[in-house]
């Protein structure tokens, strides 16, 4: 991602956690943020993005516990890999090795600042790759209360702001910020966004369905500091409050610099990935 400033944000020719990812801008033409400095919460959100701006690559070992609304829960074993762009949002492989019935399975996201992004799923048992299609993008992924939609890097682009004032997350000071996506296609109508006051790291995340009611809440956890000026959480917990459902992300091995390069994100390498 291009570090974006806080005088304006223009048209992108080509990062969205998303990232969340879960993270994350080239300036151009004018567009609807030209007024940054009347839109507190669009310049917060900057802030975020041009601080968690830099790390080239990483990778990392991941744990994804699905529990149902009766408290029973099932483990995945996940290997994340992830390429920061300088002129299109972020390129993500997200690769499953336990179970049995899912190992093999890849995951590929690329997020666009502009447009529709391109996502694939690579499914062993059917020995094909199928492509997701925008209007599939709500629909949840490998079974977890996260939609593929999530999983794109949260470029800046793709939502207007509005600022909400001061609240408190996990304990901290935060900005409270609502921001809605522009995409039509979105399964959400708004999400309200948690940045602490100290390091502008997303606190919590609630999510709004095409209903306007309030679907399902994302915490972060336990971050730690990685290169002197990259957070990343520990942990993330997404719980639905329509079904009582819940998926929690355990992160570890966090590992940049790894020369990745676009040839390692291809779609024609899904079916090896390892």
């Amino acid at each position: 991602m291009k570090q974006l400033t806080s005088v304006s944000v223009m048209s992108k020719t080509a990062l969205t956690v998303a990232i969340v990812i879960f993270s994350i801008a080239g300036l151009g033409s004018s567009r609807v943020y030209a007024e940054v400095d009347s839109n507190q919460g669009l310049k917060i959100a900057i802030e975020a993005d041009n601080r968690d701006s830099g790390w080239g690559d990483l990778s990392a070992k991941m744990v994804m516990t699905l529990t149902n609304r009766h408290g029973e829960s099932s483990g995945r074993e996940i290997t994340i890999r992830s390429l920061e762009m300088n002129d299109d949002g972020d390129k993500l492989l997200t690769i499953f090795h336990t179970p049995r019935d899912v190992k093999g399975t890849a995951f590929l996201s690329f997020t666009h600042v502009e447009g529709a992004d391109d996502q694939w799923l690579y499914l062993p048992a059917l020995k094909r790759i199928k492509r997701i299609s925008s209007g599939n993008k709500s629909g949840p992924f490998m079974g977890s209360e996260f939609a593929f939609e999530d999983l794109s890097s949260q470029e800046i682009e793709k939502y207007t702001y509005e600022y909400l004032g001061e609240d408190s997350a996990n304990g901290v000071d935060c900005f409270k910020v609502k921001r809605i996506p522009t995409d039509k296609r979105s399964g959400y109508t708004k999400q309200i966004v948690w940045y602490d006051k100290e390091e502008y790291r997303v606190q919590k995340i609630d999510f709004y369905d095409r209903k306007d009611s309030h679907l399902k809440s994302l915490v972060y956890k336990s971050y730690k500091l990685y290169l002197g000026h990259f957070w990343r959480a520990d942990e993330m917990e997404m719980k639905n409050l329509q079904t009582g459902k819940a998926t929690s992300l355990l992160w570890a091995d966090y590992s940049f610099g790894n020369g990745f390069t676009q040839r390692d994100f291809d779609k024609s390498t899904l079916k090896r990935a390892r």
